[in-house]
């Protein structure tokens, strides 16, 4: 829960040097833009090798982050799949548990996982998938749970040439209804849902299928696209902006994701946080996204506690 109120609006960090010797400078210009939480790049700063924590980094992050006057929210690694074979989901299940305790250390509230990816096949192997991911996301619930972190499974989106299968927004929300574990929630990434469903040929139940998830996101990802696919060769990522295809991180406004229309017919949790994640080609504009979002956020209907949605 954020102590500004029901809702809060935080933005990616990027990490600069290796050593994190500069991330406080990061921290720095992120607080100037006037959010009140910071979202953590762990899975891109050497901290958990091999499965164990690389306390000297640790501690280096936890310097550039004591002190502040905001609240945190920890992405871990990308890789981390428990659709995946069932004899590699123990080492998964590794980096997970270093992950949460890195993000218990500091101090962060959520922590954001990709949900299942899975190579394109016959439906009893994708149920099969589903099946062994209830299975590990209960037990990483538990695991966060015990740190008091909150375990946010993030939507994604199909890629490489069709090959790969990911859940649908709604797909998700039923996963996670099935799991029933209060520590295991949803991080909504609208540009990511909006991809998906535009692979499957179904633009146009994108706000219908946000809306299933939207009361299990606990976190969202907040930035823009076209929802178009990323599938003629491109020079240059000017060049997929041209075309405006891809998941390209825009700022709010600039795709033609309807954040309105979301905002009036989705109900969010108490506490969500909306949460920017910016490329860095785009930065010059962070302050202006910074600022839509809030005003997002504030016109954000959201359930109260122990009453209906709004």
């Amino acid at each position: 829960m954020l102590a500004n109120g029901p809702t809060g609006t935080g933005i990616s960090a990027h990490k600069r040097a290796n050593d994190l010797s500069d991330f406080a400078a990061e921290l720095d210009m992120i607080e100037a833009l006037g959010v009140e939480a910071i979202e953590l790049p762990t899975y891109d700063m050497d901290i958990v090798i091999g499965g164990r924590i690389r306390k000297p980094q640790l501690e280096a992050l936890k310097r550039a982050c004591a002190g502040r006057d905001v609240v945190y929210s920890v992405h871990g690694p990308l890789a981390i799949n428990f659709m995946d074979e069932p004899w590699r989901l123990p080492r998964h299940m590794e980096v997970l548990e270093a992950s949460l305790e890195v993000a218990a250390e500091v101090g962060a509230g959520n922590y954001v996982v990709h949900s299942g990816l899975i190579r394109t096949q016959q439906g009893d192997g994708i149920e099969a998938a589903y099946g062994r991911q209830r299975e590990w996301l209960a037990r990483a619930g538990e695991v966060a749970r015990q740190h008091g972190l909150t375990l946010c499974v993030e939507t994604l989106f199909a890629g490489f040439e069709g090959k790969v299968y990911a859940s649908s927004p709604s797909r998700l929300a039923a996963e996670l209804q099935g799991i029933g574990h209060p520590n295991v929630k949803a991080t909504l990434d609208f540009s990511h849902a909006y991809l998906k469903l535009d692979f499957d040929g179904r633009r146009g139940d994108f706000v219908e299928e946000v809306m299933a998830l939207a009361p299990f996101a606990q976190h969202l990802h907040i930035h823009d696209s076209f929802g178009r696919q990323d599938d003629i060769w491109m020079f240059t990522e000017g060049e997929r902006l041209a075309y405006g295809h891809g998941d390209l991180h825009l700022p709010v406004g600039w795709g033609d994701i309807p954040w309105q229309q979301l905002m009036a017919e989705c109900s969010f949790p108490q506490g969500v946080l909306f949460n920017i994640e910016l490329k860095d080609r785009y930065w010059y504009v962070a302050q202006e996204t910074v600022d839509a979002t809030k005003a997002l956020a504030a016109s954000a209907r959201i359930e109260r506690v122990g009453q209906a949605a709004e």
